[in-house]
């Protein structure tokens, strides 16, 4: 459960003003479609997520337990540092008709590529070499904060300060890669 519960919470916190809630919004604005909108979500987190933890499993076997230690405490504090750093929107603009689930679906999945999440998901993957646990949580602290985005819309976001969010996110990440490094 432990695993389950540490991936959700370090996504969902993560994701508040991050990119990816920010084209949710933009999404939710454009096509006020929130059911295709949160599927194609779903679709795109799933498959980016499981191929990210199923990446972080894999590595557990090729390298020594003392050398993942110090890199998987190591990118937590990078993530937490990474946190007080927002993310702007890209100026994500639809250049096909492709409808809210297809659009959700390749958006969402290309902005996750490289994304603090998907590479949170690595090390979470790593850390517990548990890569249907991690997918899971992760996937569900994803649909979390972006359905809030989605069926909340502005109204959400102007009332609770992303600053805040951003430093207890940095908070986590950083006492997270600190409890790798001590092992707790």
């Amino acid at each position: 459960m432990d695993i389950f519960l540490n991936s959700f919470a370090l996504v969902f916190i993560s994701e508040m003003g991050d990119k990816t809630q920010l084209l949710a919004l933009v999404l939710a604005a454009k096509f006020r479609k929130p059911i295709p909108i949160m599927f194609g979500i779903l679709v795109a987190t799933l498959l980016n997520h499981a191929l990210a933890s199923y990446v972080g499993s894999f590595v557990t076997h090729y390298v020594s337990q003392d050398i993942l230690k110090w890199v998987l405490s190591a990118t937590f504090v990078g993530f937490g540092l990474w946190m007080l750093i927002p993310d702007k929107d890209d100026g994500f603009e639809e250049k096909h008709k492709w409808g809210p689930f297809l659009t959700t679906t390749v958006a969402f999945f290309f902005a996750e590529m490289g994304d603090k999440t998907q590479l949170a998901t690595v090390a979470l993957g790593a850390k517990y070499a548990s890569p249907i646990l991690v997918t899971v949580g992760t996937t569900l602290g994803m649909m979390g904060a972006n359905g809030l985005a989605v069926i909340f819309g502005h109204r959400f976001t102007e009332k609770i300060p992303m600053r805040m969010v951003h430093r207890i996110a940095s908070a986590l990440f950083i006492l997270f890669g600190i409890g790798i490094f001590f092992g707790f």
